[in-house]
């Protein structure tokens, strides 16, 4: 018995010898790339984004790096909850196959928002009327081909109706997509002017003190879904009531109380960081000039050159360090107030979410240490049956940052002591990154003015 069975175990370990044999040739050959899970998206989609294709000759000692490198990138083009993938060798042909759990594409998301810059300013006022409500419905993944339909109805205190579509591919040879969009926006108030650095509003009885239109079409040249640039046309027709330019006669400058323009952008991304939703290794590259030229010489043209650098570092499996730069040069020959905007909208210090500092260059920093307190790949949801619904992640990270900006002023700066200056704030916070790429952010700032106090976001730094 005891030599049958070690025959039998010689046996299982020559076989199994054998089966593993063929992978330690020192190259493979990539026989065919499987797909599995994907009953939405086209099978195209997921191919054009693999650096191999079949037939290609891999060094052997490469081909789990590579393999692990594009299922990050499928993963990226954030259409699936995860993507596995599987591989198997035999007389050195590697057979791989990559499975993905496809999210759900159509999200009607309800509107209910606060009408201030964030929550903070909103919470300052504590002004239940500045409330926006509706419906911002998206549908992702259209067709299967990775398009995207978004349609927005928002009304309450800002009043907005958007449309767009974006294709990844309309011509694949070049590899070049298209993005089209046309908005309407209305608001019951303005922002006329800043004083100490902050906002200045006028609220209108009847009517709304402004009114925006908006369309834009893009060319973009799609590389793959780290790497793309594109050149954008868009057409704006703005309108402000007179007691806006009677509060502020350089609201518009030239203009007075209407203006149209055009604004031609080019710009380039490279996206090299792990994740897209919250990153904690990689780079960041976004730079983009573009010309704004208006119609009926109703204002100065200007050129508006942008730039942004992001360098993410592990420094353990649970410790990571995040630093980056960003910047604006604005330059015309006279500037109105209505486009004098540098930090406290999208770009800010944080410490100064309350404040708005206007003009027409800006310099910004910002570093953090970052470490994992939480990682649940998986929170399964028995009485769900849908596996889109049913799985829930969910990582908890402690960050600790410090900023550093600088605004340039020239226009607009009398009675705002906070540009040209150098500004500083740190502190601590806590990020929560849960389903469908949601991140939650509260922080504690201190800055150089002495503020301090409780910040929450709902989207990731930087």
């Amino acid at each position: 018995m005891l030599l049958r069975a070690s025959l039998f175990i010689l046996l299982l370990l020559i076989g199994a010898v054998a089966l593993a044999g063929p992978c330690a040739v020192p190259a493979v050959v990539v026989a065919e790339v499987e797909l599995s899970g994907n009953e939405t998206t086209k099978p195209q989609v997921m191919l054009r984004e693999l650096t191999f294709a079949p037939g290609d000759t891999i060094p052997a000692d490469e081909l789990e790096p590579l393999l692990e490198e594009n299922q990050k990138r499928l993963f990226n083009l954030r259409l699936f909850h995860y993507v596995n993938y599987t591989y198997t060798c035999e007389e050195g042909q590697v057979r791989v196959n990559y499975e993905v759990q496809e999210r759900f594409y159509l999200y009607p998301i309800p509107i209910f928002d606060f009408a201030d810059r964030n929550f903070n300013a909103w919470l300052e006022k504590r002004d239940w009327s500045r409330i926006d409500y509706g419906i911002n419905l998206i549908r992702k993944n259209f067709r299967g081909r990775n398009e995207e339909v978004r349609v927005r109805v928002q009304r309450g205190f800002n009043k907005r109706l958007e449309l767009g579509y974006r294709i990844p591919y309309i011509w694949r040879k070049y590899n070049l997509g298209a993005d089209f969009a046309v908005s309407d926006y209305r608001s019951r108030t303005i922002s006329y002017t800043n004083y100490n650095n902050r906002q200045r509003f006028f609220e209108q009885e009847e009517g709304v003190p402004i009114k925006r239109t908006a369309v834009s079409a893009a060319l973009i040249h799609r590389q793959d879904v780290q790497r793309q640039e594109g050149l954008r046309l868009a057409y704006y027709s703005e309108a402000v009531s007179d007691s806006v330019t009677f509060l502020n006669p350089e609201y518009y400058k030239e203009a007075r109380g209407e203006r149209q323009y055009l604004r031609v952008e080019l710009y380039k991304v490279v996206n090299r960081r792990n994740n897209f939703a919250y990153p904690t290794a990689g780079t960041y590259l976004e730079a983009g000039v573009s010309q704004t030229l208006f119609l009926q010489q109703t204002g100065s043209p200007f050129t508006t050159a942008r730039a942004k650098y992001v360098q993410y570092v592990p420094l353990s499996d649970r410790l990571f360090y995040m630093a980056g730069a960003e910047g604006q040069l604005r330059l015309a020959g006279r500037h109105a107030f209505a486009d004098n905007v540098a930090l406290g909208y999208r770009s800010y210090v944080r410490g100064y979410e309350l404040y708005v500092i206007g003009g027409q260059h800006y310099g910004l920093f910002k570093q953090g240490l970052t470490r994992q307190l939480l990682d649940i790949k998986s929170i399964n949801l028995t009485f769900i049956d849908n596996p889109k619904f049913n799985h829930i992640p969910l990582s908890v990270y402690l960050n600790g940052f410090t900023d550093a900006g600088y605004v340039v002023d020239d226009a607009f700066e009398d009675g705002n002591p906070l540009t040209n200056r150098l500004l500083l704030g740190g502190g601590l916070g806590l990020h929560v990154v849960t389903f469908y790429d949601i991140v939650l952010r509260l922080e504690y700032t201190l800055n150089r003015e002495g503020d301090k106090g409780f910040y929450f976001s709902a989207r990731f730094p930087f």
